[in-house]
């Protein structure tokens, strides 16, 4: 389950319900509702199969 990170959406999401991609920052999936950026890390199983984890927010700063 992903959850998006914009503190005004955060809707949840099956990964089936994303579609993530590399928009040149590394991959990421778009919150269909509100289209927030969510970054993902890429692993492959033994079995070949990829899973996507996502990541936690970056820390705030000031």
């Amino acid at each position: 389950m992903f959850t998006c990170l914009n503190q005004a959406c955060e809707a949840k999401w099956k990964p089936e319900e994303v579609e993530i991609r590399n928009e040149g920052q590394g991959e990421l999936f778009r919150c269909p509702l509100c289209r927030a950026r969510n970054f993902v890390t890429r692993s492959v199983k033994a079995d070949g199969s990829v899973v996507y984890k996502q990541l936690p927010p970056p820390p705030k700063i000031g």
